[in-house]
């Protein structure tokens, strides 16, 4: 028996049409420029044409974190256990194929800041240097540098570049480690290094990641 192009049309509109949203394709770069269809507003909007941020408003760049961390902020922020009025209701319009293939979006685009940022020897801030190379030990706080590397360019992808974050971006959360705003950290580490900072060694560290 012939089967009609007609027929084989229309069964793989119905194959289609009886997917499960899982298997739907999401496209980081429409998503970060125009949002979904769930209302989802555009990544753009904030974090820039480029993924670099606008450090007058304290958005952070998202351009060339890795894959996995990014993943893992929004469905924190998705979730709740990271808490911030402009992120939690977007993430909660996006699904896992959204954020997978938004995360993957900006982990590939450019960062030139993570080839040229050079903080070892910074002495502009001497005790800013002193705990982000050698940490406070008698206070029981790590250097930076064990975890976000020399430069503040991140390790692996547990620990994320900080370096030429925004000044209000990096006090704010360094504050929202603090007091619970902000969770989901390995092992629990940043609250508690956080929590051994107090409110000058944190505007002073913000000023000195954000090379101000």
């Amino acid at each position: 028996m012939k089967t009609s192009f007609f027929s084989i049309t229309a069964l793989l509109i119905l194959v289609i049409s009886t997917l499960p949203p899982a298997f739907a394709a999401s496209n980081g770069k429409t998503i970060a420029t125009q949002g979904n269809d769930k209302g989802a507003t555009a990544c753009f909007a904030c974090h820039g044409t480029n993924g670099m941020g606008n450090k007058q408003a304290g958005y952070p760049y998202l351009a060339a974190l890795p894959v996995n961390y990014l993943k893992r902020q929004l469905e924190n922020f998705k979730s709740g256990l990271r808490q911030n009025a402009i992120m939690m209701p977007i993430a909660k319009k996006l699904s896992p194929a959204d954020i997978a293939a938004v995360a993957n979006y900006y982990s590939t685009l450019k960062n030139d800041l993570l080839t040229t940022a050079n903080l070892t020897g910074n002495t502009s801030n001497p005790q800013a240097m002193m705990l982000f190379e050698k940490g406070q030990w008698s206070k029981g706080i790590p250097a930076c540098v064990q975890c976000h590397g020399p430069n503040g360019t991140g390790v692996a992808t547990q620990f994320p570049p900080i370096i030429g974050q925004p000044y209000s971006y990096i006090r704010n959360q360094l504050t929202a480690w603090q007091d619970g705003k902000r969770k989901g950290d390995p092992v629990n580490l940043m609250h508690s290094v956080a929590n051994k900072l107090n409110l000058g060694e944190i505007d002073s560290l913000a000023h000195y990641l954000a090379m101000q």
